[in-house]
């Protein structure tokens, strides 16, 4: 499964392929999910591609998105995907989910874990949750990534979210 996150308008070569609008102060990103893979679109700098190597739950039905950023070097992407595929799982128990997709970048170094919420509330029950807690348990201690292997990560992650239209 392949993602595309394409600048607004939506090209005219990319019309046929179902997408989510996402929208963030004065941004809007156009979200296509599919089984082939665009290669006439990759090249296109504006054109952020990605392989989902993880998911679960649905593509649509969610009113909020959440990307969660995360620059891995070339040395680091193995141990960081078999973290994800052996990831808690309990987000796909949460209140308002919709579905999650974990993505590997098909051009630079830049992850991203895309979760679909019904609400931006429900987002927020989640980060304030126990299941959250202990999905990200790990984090800060010895046992994480982070401290084990910190050149693995050349620049902080950052998170972006979305109102989906």
């Amino acid at each position: 499964m392949y993602i595309y996150l394409v600048p607004s308008p939506l090209p005219d070569a990319l019309a046929a392929y179902p997408h989510l609008t996402l929208r963030a102060e004065g941004q809007v990103l156009l979200a296509i999910e599919t089984t082939d893979r665009l290669l006439h679109i990759e090249s296109d700098e504006q054109v952020a591609a990605y392989e989902a190597f993880d998911d679960a739950g649905s593509w649509t039905g969610g009113g909020f998105a959440v990307l969660n950023n995360i620059p891995v070097t070339e040395d680091g992407r193995a141990d960081f995907e078999e973290r994800f595929k052996n990831r808690a799982r309990k987000v796909e128990d949460e209140p308002g989910f919709v579905g999650i997709r974990v993505l590997r970048p098909l051009k630079g170094d830049t992850y991203v874990v895309l979760t679909l919420w019904q609400t931006e509330e429900n987002f927020k029950g989640w980060q304030q949750s126990q299941a959250y807690n202990h999905a990200h348990r790990n984090r800060s201690t010895s046992e994480g990534l982070t401290a084990q292997k910190p050149t693995m990560f050349p620049r902080p992650s950052f998170v972006t979210t979305y109102t989906i239209e």
